[in-house]
């Protein structure tokens, strides 16, 4: 096994996730009704062998720093970690990360004072299972200088994503970012009876192979070709400039995969989670998903009915309540007839003390939680927000963007109540 360096990319303002990034960092957004979304990328490298890991962060890093201080602490005589690099000024550089590759070029100090192999290059907000030991085994086999692992996607994906034409040998010889016109899907199609001798389970419809975000670089390759060049960006930039004096080789993989770019993704990722045989599951006892140990007592459902649902550590759930389809996360508390359909309540970051509950009704603020009487669909509600009795959320008028109200926000007609909210009794949306 050579020696791995991994660098998880810690994302932008995360501006489509909004209000959700307002106060964190993408990786941080809670995912599951226990996780975090750096989770993922993590705990794939954890199983795949690879313990020493930077987390590139600029926006908002407070509460991921946290999160990982208090959840990745391994035995000091393997010298594993998970470290946070946050952008910071210095003598040569004061302006923030320009770019993913301006990311990982700023912090070349970091992972070059180790001798390390490979630099293996992961996104912080994306939700799959990955053995990185296969796509490093892809890279060796080939002799390859960089490798992108790639999914077959249809033509109405390709648009949105890097797409890569490849020889017999699976070797990258074009890389066109987010083609448009017919001719440029065209010269990127690639043929799947090719993908399917390669042993992958893929039809006529799925002809064209997307970047994953996921790479594999010799470190020495990489520290040149940032060094000698100004690319800020490694799909616009990096790869089309690698493919003529490099071998860049491709990784196939044909799993579950999603890319929580946006509200209506997230919500979407969060509630598939709820299904019977969800696309992908955290109970995946060989390859599980590590996050933060809390000791909470089990939830408790008091004469509730739930179905298809995700029911978080320390919950409360009143009498008379109902919750289809929705995830519910930790130390929420739901008052009697509730009724939550196709949502994600996130839940709450502590428990409100007696003095405190006391403290709220004299002031007329509802309690943190979903207080009796409300009704929920359709809706992300971010942590420790305070809704009322009999409130509604159900955007019967089937908006599907707005972002003027005071207290919440629609995307993708899904319904965000921010972190921290106070909806008082009544309030309807």
């Amino acid at each position: 096994m050579p020696r791995v360096i991994c660098l998880i990319l810690g994302g932008g303002r995360g501006t489509r996730l909004f209000p959700l990034t307002k106060n964190r960092s993408k990786p941080a957004v809670p995912i599951g009704g226990k996780y975090r979304l750096i989770d993922i990328p993590i705990s794939n490298c954890i199983h795949s062998g690879l313990n020493r890991i930077f987390v590139l962060t600029q926006f908002n890093s407070v509460s991921l720093h946290r999160h990982i201080a208090n959840t990745y602490k391994f035995d000091p005589f393997d010298g594993g970690f998970v470290e946070i690099l946050a952008a910071q000024q210095t003598m040569l550089h004061e302006s923030w990360y320009q770019g993913t590759a301006d990311a990982v070029r700023r912090n070349i100090p970091y992972f070059t004072e180790a001798q390390y192999d490979l630099v293996l290059i992961l996104s912080g907000d994306q939700l799959y299972r990955m053995d990185f030991r296969e796509m490093i085994k892809t890279h060796l086999d080939s002799k390859a200088d960089a490798t992108i692992s790639a999914l077959p996607v249809p033509e109405k994906e390709a648009t949105a994503c890097g797409i890569m034409r490849i020889d017999d040998g699976g070797r990258v010889t074009e890389f066109v970012e987010k083609p448009k016109t017919a001719d440029a899907l065209a010269k990127a199609r690639t043929d799947p009876a090719w993908l399917r001798k390669q042993g992958l389970d893929v039809d006529d419809s799925r002809p064209y192979l997307a970047s994953m975000g996921i790479y594999l670089f010799n470190r020495s390759v990489l520290v040149e070709m940032l060094h000698t060049g100004n690319a800020t960006d490694f799909g616009k930039e990096v790869f089309p400039q690698a493919i003529a004096g490099h071998r860049v080789q491709t990784h196939l993989f044909d799993g579950y995969w999603e890319d929580i770019g946006t509200i209506g993704a997230f919500h979407q990722a969060n509630i598939e989670l709820t299904r019977e045989n969800p696309s992908f599951d955290f109970t995946f006892n060989d390859h599980a998903i590590f996050s933060r140990a809390r000791f909470l007592p089990p939830s408790r459902l008091q004469g509730a009915t739930v179905n298809n649902s995700l029911i978080a550590d320390g919950v409360v759930v009143g009498r008379g309540s109902t919750i289809e389809n929705s995830v519910i996360g930790i130390r929420a508390w739901i008052g009697d007839d509730v009724t939550i359909r196709d949502s994600y309540v996130m839940g709450s970051d502590s428990y409100e003390t007696a003095q405190h509950l006391a403290g709220n009704l004299r002031a007329g603020r509802p309690r943190i939680g979903i207080d009796s009487g409300s009704r929920i669909e359709n809706a992300i509600i971010d942590k420790n927000a305070r809704v009322g009795k009999n409130v509604k959320i159900l955007n019967e008028s089937r908006i599907v963007d707005f972002e003027e109200a005071p207290h919440y926000i629609i995307h993708d007609g899904i319904v965000v109540i921010p972190k921290g909210t106070i909806l008082t009794d009544a309030t309807v949306i």
